[in-house]
């Protein structure tokens, strides 16, 4: 099966590893996903993308980030049907970072930053600000905190809640701004934004690879690491062929359907402000919960367009498609538990060992019979964008 420009050569599916401080368990789940793909594209899995080798036919790329336009052009990526993942124009396009407004007044805002973005998002995101250096950082929280309600910082570059902190007065705000590093909120900003209580993280999302076109819907759950710290545990996901706006009339209750019209909003918005911009595996985080007054909210948290914790959910998704042509929907799950465990009859395992980084862990996906997640984890979630693509600090 060709990927995306036509070719009639089986074509080599590659690893393309960026990222070298990765823990071994993000490497294991990417090739175990890279294999799958090969498997449903007709393609050969040729391990990690080595430059100035030789491969056989088109390539397919399954990187470990997000890809910058000129990183695309050097492989040869011209469009979504060349990896799973995305392309953007500038290093924070792919970050928290542009889902909130700069204020007025802020300084170092980076090259190809869209002013008009931030305004077009609002009514898809909670209410907040992005900056580029610790003064607006303390300048922007401060006018956020003055409406009397706690915050969320979030760092532009961080992985899933790694970093993150709720703040609920000038002193901690002012802590929790002098404990980062002020390189990294130049390059890569700062976000702070409205946090809400007794949340649900919803996980929407659309890819394509190859012919075969899904959208999901579901939760995550958490977990806790060998830290004790809260982290990313795994997503039910309800998936159905088709795009986005497929999965918005499918919709079963009233917070999905403002979680995925916030996802629709923000990807389209998006779009028109990067027109680089292109992706085949695209994800939305979006909270529903309550804000300090009681009223319920709804926004994206943050994007992201590589392969991610959800990814061995999707990949069985997709394999569940190809394998039957007239199957319309599925339930599937990916599940990480930090200990080595027996996981249950039917699931794929994508890693289970000690982690150097993390210590012992169990990768694994499974297709559900039904909706209930079969998943050895903890429900229920405090954080804020928790759909995780590597360790939590």
């Amino acid at each position: 099966m060709a990927f995306g420009r036509g070719a009639d050569a089986r074509g080599s599916v590659l690893d393309l590893i960026l990222t070298r401080k990765r823990g071994i368990h993000e490497k294991a789940t990417r090739q175990w996903a890279a294999q799958r793909l090969a498997d449903l594209t007709g393609a050969a899995f040729a391990g990690e993308y080595v430059p100035d080798r030789a491969y056989a036919g088109p390539l397919y790329f399954v990187p470990d980030r997000t890809l910058l336009v000129s990183e695309a052009a050097q492989l040869g990526i011209r469009g979504p049907g060349d990896l799973f993942g995305g392309v953007v124009p500038h290093p924070f396009v792919a970050t928290k970072s542009i889902t909130h407004p700069a204020p007025a007044d802020a300084r170092d805002l980076p090259e190809g930053w869209s002013r008009s973005l931030g305004e077009a998002l609002a009514p898809f995101v909670l209410p907040g600000m992005s900056v580029f250096n610790p003064d607006d950082g303390r300048r922007a929280g401060r006018s956020l905190l003055a409406v009397g309600a706690p915050i969320r910082t979030k760092p532009g570059q961080g992985i899933g809640g790694s970093g993150q902190r709720v703040v609920a007065d000038f002193d901690e705000l002012d802590a929790a701004v002098s404990a980062l590093d002020a390189g990294a909120m130049r390059e890569f900003g700062l976000g702070l934004e409205l946090n809400l209580a007794n949340a649900v993280t919803y996980s929407v999302g659309v890819l394509t690879v190859g012919a075969i076109g899904l959208a999901y819907s579901g939760t995550q759950r958490t977990t806790h690491n060998h830290a004790g710290h809260e982290v990313y545990g795994g997503s039910t996901l309800r998936c159905l062929r088709g795009g986005l706006d497929d999965l918005l009339r499918a919709s079963r209750n009233e917070d999905e359907s403002h979680a995925i019209a916030s996802a629709i909003g923000y990807d389209r918005e998006v779009g028109r402000a990067y027109p680089q911009f292109f992706a085949s595996r695209r994800n939305y985080d979006i909270v529903v919960g309550e804000d300090s007054s009681g009223a319920m909210r709804c926004g994206v948290l943050e994007q992201s367009w590589r392969i991610g914790g959800a990814s061995p959910a999707e990949v069985l998704a997709l394999q569940a498609f190809k394998a039957d042509p007239g199957l319309q929907r599925i339930c599937v799950s990916s599940c990480e538990v930090y200990a080595l465990i027996d996981v249950p009859d039917g699931a794929e395992v994508s890693f289970r060992a000690e982690d150097p980084v993390v210590g012992a862990i169990t990768k694994y996906g499974i297709v559900e019979p039904d909706d209930a997640p079969a998943c050895a984890s903890e429900s229920g979630s405090d954080l804020q964008g928790t759909e995780r693509h590597g360790h939590p600090a």
